[in-house]
């Protein structure tokens, strides 16, 4: 399985969780089976068919959007990090 760090922001769609575990072989796969067990974090991380652009993803720290995006394979020992872009400040 996978391993999901999550920002502070999506905890809370996560029960608290700042890591959650989900299985599969492509990140696509890895993400529909994390909306089965929260399905709260699809509307933050994939509204439409592809990935919101206002959230980053990345697979052992490489940008899925430099990847495959949702294409991108996943082994059971990598992990996933999911962050909302902040804008903001001055």
């Amino acid at each position: 399985m996978a391993n999901i760090r999550l920002a502070p922001v999506l905890r809370s769609y996560a029960g608290g969780s700042k890591q959650v575990n989900a299985q599969g072989s492509t990140l696509a796969e890895v993400l529909n089976n994390l909306y089965q067990s929260h399905p709260s974090l699809k509307e933050q991380i994939q509204p439409e068919q592809e990935l919101s652009r206002f959230v980053n993803v990345y697979v052992n720290d490489q940008d899925v959007r430099y990847l495959q995006g949702l294409e991108t394979a996943v082994e059971a020992n990598d992990t996933i990090t999911l962050l909302p872009a902040m804008a903001g400040g001055r």
